[in-house]
């Protein structure tokens, strides 16, 4: 798919996101080595600049400094976090290794290597760099810190919790670790303890948005009218800043919602969301266009026949339709290894495209049966870790909807199910939400139906193209008759009937969703809330019935 817009891509490109400038707890740098003082100034004036991020400048005045002190360490380490922050990664890696070498032991160059290295993608050598840091300077919170993100990101909860917990040892006051570690906890099941960590980090910091967005947002306990209150005193804070605003105006909608202030809850989310609108990147039209150049190019497109990739079981649909439940669902069956969010299929397919200098879709006309038999053998070696415990594994990455034509001639014996939920719950679920960057379509009332419209008749003519192929995984009649339906997820699955999938709510697996806490509680029937909101809900109600240009087949 195209490199533009950057909303397509973002999402398809993994990456392990570490400030390499303001690591917590960990300073910018010493100057061991004697410096000239013109070549001082020059480096703490470069150091201002990185602290504004106005890199391109850092990187002229490390430039001039280095004229002065071609060797010195610090600058160079400098020079290497404007380089990162321009994206220039592989620079950036060089010049720290290159220091890592000569300063061994060194935490400070360890962590800004390892930021690097999982900025890149180099996600295991990012690990092995935090690992090097922490046991360099294991009094150094910031190493334990980036070392618990390092081991979030592939997966590895248990040590992703130990690793924060660490540096809640060394810092007990460090709000951002103690926020980590309760989402590992969350993530874990350990509910309970989660809320403890979130609220110990609201008594250190009653203002930190992002304690109070994961505590709100875990739903596990309603709100208290305390909760309530403070809640709203951060609102209309007018000092607070613009991205902890959004974030506690996306707290304040669900507490106002579980304390039944609909028409609040409601003005709320649309202030808030206009102003997280803002701050993303979304052309609703042009994205409607690529869903057309999908459609078309795979429109006459051969059916792939064969049982490569029947371990796998995808999960898509749009966000807040009950993937969660499901793939807890097939989890809960002793043959299936509930996997998450994997984004290794679009990963493929961009590096596919970077490969062949053509954007997504362009190139399937184009590509052998050779090709995608190739693809579809990488994906399986890429997720082979899924498979060493059960032979079947779930795939929930939601936007894979977008490449069900791939997944069909990729992996032609692998199932797909289509989560889906009632359209208004879906989408006013989603809008009073808040999701990282890449999922930037949820801000906008219109702008969010367009999308569903998209979504919508695009399964349909995947449905149309693959009848049988397809299993509609309909979350409000799970709810009515969850066995029979259940009974026929496992059907269409080849996976016989095991009555623990009846509670599924009891399987202990890594679940990395806002989801979370309502997956291991028992299946309720009562999850509807649009209904609360009656005739404020019209415009979205109209929006999703409009049969504008993306909705046309």
């Amino acid at each position: 798919m195209a490199d533009e817009p950057t909303q397509r891509t973002a999402a398809w490109r993994p990456t392990l996101r570490i400030e390499p400038a303001t690591l917590p707890g960990l300073p910018i740098g010493d100057s061991a080595q004697a410096l000239p003082a013109r070549a001082q100034r020059l480096m703490t004036r470069a150091a201002r600049w990185i602290d504004q991020r106005e890199f391109t400048f850092a990187e002229r005045t490390l430039a001039e400094a280095l004229t002065i002190a071609p060797n010195h360490p610090e600058l160079l380490r400098l020079s290497a976090i404007a380089m990162h922050a321009q994206a220039r990664y592989a620079d950036a890696i060089a010049l720290l290794r290159r220091l890592a070498a000569a300063r061994p032991g060194d935490a400070t160059t360890l962590n800004n290597l390892g930021s690097a290295l999982g900025e890149a993608g180099d996600f295991e050598g990012a690990l092995d760099a935090f690992r090097q840091a922490s046991d360099a300077a294991p009094d150094v919170a910031a190493s334990w810190f980036n070392l618990g993100k390092a081991y979030d990101s592939l997966l590895r909860t248990e040590e992703a919790e130990a690793s924060f917990a660490r540096a809640i040892a060394v810092d007990p006051a460090s709000v951002p670790a103690i926020v980590l570690r309760a989402n590992t906890l969350k993530t874990l099941g350990r509910v309970e303890e989660a809320e403890r960590e979130l609220r110990r980090a609201l008594a250190l910091q009653p203002a930190s948005a992002e304690a109070w967005a994961a505590l709100v947002g875990m739903k596990s306990l309603p709100p208290t009218a305390e909760d309530l209150g403070q809640l709203e005193a951060l609102y209309l804070d007018p000092t607070l800043a613009e991205h902890a605003r959004t974030q506690i105006g996306f707290a304040y909608t669900l507490a106002l919602e579980a304390h039944g202030r609909h028409t609040e809850a409601f003005d709320v989310a649309i202030a808030t969301n206009a102003a997280r609108r803002k701050q993303v990147r979304w052309d609703a039209a042009a994205w409607s266009g690529i869903v057309d150049d999908i459609r078309d190019a795979f429109a006459d497109a051969e059916e792939s026949a064969g049982t490569l990739g029947q371990e796998v079981i995808f999960l898509v649909g749009m966000p807040r339709s009950g993937s969660t439940l499901a793939e807890q669902i097939l989890a809960a069956h002793p043959l299936v290894q509930g996997a998450g969010e994997l984004g290794v299929l679009a990963f493929l397919i961009r590096e596919e495209s970077r490969d062949r200098d053509v954007d997504f879709p362009a190139w399937v006309a184009t590509a052998t049966p050779e090709d995608w038999t190739r693809l579809g053998r990488t994906y399986l070696e890429r997720t082979q870790r899924w498979r060493k415990a059960r032979p079947r594994f779930t795939d929930k990455s939601l936007q894979n909807w977008q490449l069900i034509g791939a997944i069909r001639k990729m992996l032609p014996g692998a199932k797909i199910v289509d989560c889906r939920r009632d359209p208004l719950e879906s989408c006013w679920s989603s809008f009073k939400h808040q999701f990282a960057d890449e999922i930037a379509f949820t801000y906008d009332l219109d702008e969010l139906a367009a999308y569903w419209r998209d979504y919508d008749r695009l399964m349909a003519f995947w449905s149309e193209r693959h009848p049988g192929r397809i299993f509609t995984q309909d979350y409000e009649a799970m709810q009515a008759d969850p066995e029979r339906r259940i009974r026929d997820l496992l059907a269409y699955c080849d996976l016989d009937f095991d009555p623990a999938c009846l509670n599924s709510h009891d399987v202990r697996r890594d679940v990395r969703t806002a989801s979370a806490a309502q997956v291991r509680a028992p299946l309720q029937r009562n999850t509807a809330r649009a209904h609360h909101y009656g005739a404020l809900l019209d415009g979205l109600r109209g929006a999703l019935l409009h049969k504008g240009d993306s909705a046309t087949s």
